[in-house]
């Protein structure tokens, strides 16, 4: 809790301000943030107790701006489990924004299809998720100024912003998916067994984030939206191996959708 307080303070003596709403840049939004006015810029590396990201194309900064009239942060890198973070270091900035009284957090990611009426390039909004990492920043004391002991999971991301997003999306003629997200630990990709387990299981595309930070979120009482970009087809229902570059290929291409999609949704929820 003291590492928590003394990192939130550090952001507050840079952004003397209140924050509307919070978003984790994935893959294909890292330059959500030149659409921002009047932009702080913060390195994760001068937070104090901050989690510094590892991964190629994961920035490490804080960015707050106004998108429109809303006053966002946007977290340019996201901590990974399989970074060898563990749990409550990957959600320690959502503890952070807890802490500095955010309550609308947007999650977005870059995320394999296991449902095969999805396609490369595809926005899915997450209606709901299955933990298959088999770790739960939860676990461990429970401070009761953050939420209860036995946090209830049953509508982890709100309905209202889901339908929201679908009402934007029509107005910017964009044709959005939906489905259950489904988080693996990764680093490697899944094999095609696991793929078709998940299928079984209900899910509909699957990924190595967002979950655990969706439910230190949701613990905190925080209301969440969930995207989706669909790179690539998971294992095994195309006949050809993974790869990152492919992820990183198709994020590009559908860079400006998501941009343009994301903006329009944070004016939409964010007041």
């Amino acid at each position: 809790m003291e590492k928590i307080k003394e990192a939130a303070e550090f952001i507050k003596s840079k952004i003397n301000d209140d924050i509307d709403l919070v978003i984790v840049l994935g893959s294909g939004l890292s330059d959500l943030a030149d659409i921002a006015s009047d932009c702080i810029e913060i390195d994760y590396k001068d937070i104090p107790n901050f989690p510094v990201s590892t991964v190629v194309g994961h920035a490490g900064k804080l960015i707050y701006g106004k998108i429109g009239d809303v006053k966002t942060l946007m977290m340019k890198g996201r901590i990974h489990h399989y970074e060898g973070y563990d749990m409550k270091e990957v959600t320690f900035p959502m503890r952070v924004f807890g802490y500095l009284g955010i309550k609308k957090v947007i999650l977005t990611n870059a995320a394999g299809a296991v449902n095969e009426s999805f396609n490369p390039g595809d926005i899915a909004i997450i209606t709901d998720h299955i933990n298959l990492g088999m770790r739960n920043p939860l676990i461990g004391k429970n401070y009761d100024e953050f939420g209860p002991r036995f946090p209830d999971m049953s509508n982890v991301y709100k309905k209202e912003f889901r339908d929201k997003v679908k009402l934007v999306a029509d107005s910017l003629g964009l044709k959005v998916q939906e489905g259950v997200y489904t988080y693996l630990t990764g680093p490697n990709y899944e094999t095609p067994s696991e793929v078709k387990m998940v299928r079984i299981l209900g899910g509909d595309m699957v990924g190595m984030s967002t979950v655990p930070e969706a439910l230190v979120a949701r613990h905190m009482g925080m209301d969440i939206l969930g995207l989706s970009c669909i790179t690539n087809m998971a294992a095994g229902i195309l006949d050809k191996p993974l790869d990152h570059k492919e992820v990183l290929e198709v994020s590009e291409r559908v860079k400006n959708d998501m941009m343009k999609l994301t903006e329009a949704i944070i004016k939409e929820i964010g007041k």
